[in-house]
């Protein structure tokens, strides 16, 4: 029984057209991001909601009273990285789901293939109980994939994998 949840294929055109729009993207992006260390990111992390609508509601007020806004905070640099961060956060939405998409499609691909390997490695057993030759070796080095319980083991060593 054929349980494929998806059949897809790129053609070698497709897969240019999407490798040449990531290195579009790549160069595009060239020394202008940063890359955190895991310090960095814990100790920057990210602005909450909350927060976020805080940092807005702040950035509508100093444009209402300009004269309230301190010397020593750069606004026009507090422009420049709103107005940045909004661009960033676009196009980041538009990778995420693009990612999702890819991801998720990854997922049905991968179930695909395990359940014809489950399969394939059941039938493997089968025609190894029937001592088809050369399946005996095959069997064995599949069932590495499926350990079973010392337990098991000690109470009946003949046991064959499950999954």
């Amino acid at each position: 029984m054929n349980k494929d949840l998806l059949s897809l294929e790129f053609s070698a055109e497709d897969l240019k057209k999407i490798d040449d729009a990531l290195a579009a993207v790549e160069e595009a992006l060239k020394g202008k991001t940063r890359n955190l260390t895991p310090e960095e990111r814990k100790q920057f992390g990210r602005i909450a909601e909350q927060n976020k609508l805080f940092v807005q509601k702040s950035k509508t007020l100093m444009e209402q009273y300009p004269d309230y806004v301190p010397p020593f905070v750069d606004k026009a640099e507090f422009d420049k990285d709103y107005a940045t961060r909004e661009v960033i956060e676009k196009r980041l939405l538009r990778l995420e789901s693009i990612t999702e998409q890819l991801s998720d499609t990854k997922i049905l691909l991968d179930n695909d293939n395990y359940t014809a390997a489950l399969t394939f490695y059941r039938n493997i057993r089968y025609l190894s109980g029937e001592n088809a030759p050369g399946t005996t070796s095959m069997a064995q080095e599949l069932s590495q994939f499926f350990p079973r319980s010392k337990k098991k083991k000690a109470e009946d060593p003949q046991n064959t994998p499950s999954e």
